[in-house]
C-alpha cells in the first residue's frame, strides 16, 4: 500500500513532538514493512527541515532529513502537480494542493496528516496517524 506522509507527520518524528510522536514514529517505521511504501514530497521535506533546524540546528537537521529520505519514497511536484493544485477551485491552501496532487500522481491510496480539514477536497482517503494505525495495523 502506498501511503503519503504530510509535513506535520515528518516534523513530529524529527522533533519528537509528543503525544503525536507515539503514532507518527510508528508509521515511519512501516518503511521497513514490505506491505507499505511511504511517500512524501520535496515540499514536505523542506517544511520538516525548517522546523528541525529551528530545534536542532542545521547540521543535525540535515542528518535527520538524510535518515528519513533513506526510508521514504519521494513523490514529484512537477508542472502537472502545480497546475492541478491551481485549477482545483476547492483547494484553499496551495501547499496542501501541491501535497495532495503529489500523492495522487504517486498513486498513494492514503494521506496521513494531523490536519484532516486541509484535505477536505480530497477524493483519496485521508486519515490522522492514530486513525491510520487503528485501521491498517490493529
Amino acid at each position: 500500500m502506498k501511503v503519503f506522509l504530510d509535513a506535520n507527520i515528518l516534523v513530529s518524528v524529527l522533533n519528537k513532538e509528543y503525544p503525536l510522536y507515539t503514532y507518527s514514529s510508528r508509521i515511519v517505521s512501516l518503511a521497513d514493512n514490505k506491505r507499505f511504501q511511504l511517500f512524501t514530497s520535496p515540499i514536505c521535506l523542506a517544511i520538516a527541515f525548517y522546523f528541525a533546524e529551528k530545534k536542532s540546528g542545521t547540521v543535525q537537521a540535515k542528518n535527520k532529513i538524510e535518515l528519513l529520505v533513506n526510508k521514504l519514497w519521494i513523490a514529484s511536484a512537477d508542472k502537472e502537480v502545480v497546475k492541478s493544485a491551481i485549477q482545483n477551485k476547492e483547494v484553499e491552501d496551495f501547499e496542501d494542493g501541491l501535497e495532495y496532487y503529489s500523492a495522487v500522481n504517486a498513486k498513494c491510496a492514503c494521506i496521513v496528516t494531523e490536519d484532516l480539514n486541509d484535505f477536505h477536497f480530497a477524493t483519496s482517503e485521508v486519515l490522522n496517524s492514530k486513525g491510520f494505525l487503528e485501521k491498517y495495523l490493529l
